[in-house]
């Protein structure tokens, strides 16, 4: 008779990413320039669905943020990790080390960042960044929270329309949006 395996938590979340292995879906991230040398294509609602299975952890979560080689690792630590833990420059070094292409920046304002009491600062931070894919954060930061601070985000994307070279789809949609709030009678 064999004895039943016992497997950590960090063991049973890869184990559970690896059994959703989706090839069309990294052969497709691959060709649209994901980054990551190991991409097992699993999505993101399979992700959610993932994180739902664990306790919010930071160690957890440094640790997926410290493998840097696959791609699920990155985005589910931004579900894993307790808002409540995070601090302005832990969250700055997350921007700074982590965020390689767009999903990643999407995943960690949509999951984490906004819940924070500072993403407003964080936001203003990264929009005046000359390095366009931290501008793309700070504008889906923004996104996240132009309820909270719709005249911020409406001159963040203001500012960013007025650059060379604007992110220009994504500060139009901001300004939609903060308008939309600021002026609700037209």
């Amino acid at each position: 008779m064999t004895e039943p395996q016992h497997f950590s938590p960090m063991q049973q979340l890869k184990r559970s990413l690896y059994a959703m292995r989706n090839g069309i879906v990294a052969d497709s991230l691959r060709r649209a320039g994901c980054p990551y040398r190991l991409i097992f294509g699993v999505s993101l609602p399979q992700m959610v669905d993932i994180a739902r299975q664990f306790a919010p952890d930071t160690d957890m979560a440094e640790t997926l943020w410290r493998d840097n080689s696959l791609r699920e690792s990155n985005l589910i630590a931004a579900m894993l990790f307790p808002t409540d833990s995070l601090s302005i420059d832990r969250a700055r070094a997350l921007v700074t080390d982590n965020v390689r292409w767009s999903e990643d920046a999407d995943i960690l304002c949509f999951k984490l960042l906004k819940y924070t009491d500072f993403a407003p600062q964080l936001a203003a931070e990264l929009v005046a960044s000359d390095q366009p894919l931290r501008r793309y954060t700070g504008l889906r930061l923004y996104m996240n929270i132009v309820s909270r601070c719709p005249a911020d985000a409406a001159a963040a994307a203001a500012a960013e329309l007025a650059r060379p070279n604007p992110l220009s789809a994504l500060a139009t949609m901001l300004a939609d949006e903060a308008d939309f709030i600021l002026n609700p009678d037209n």
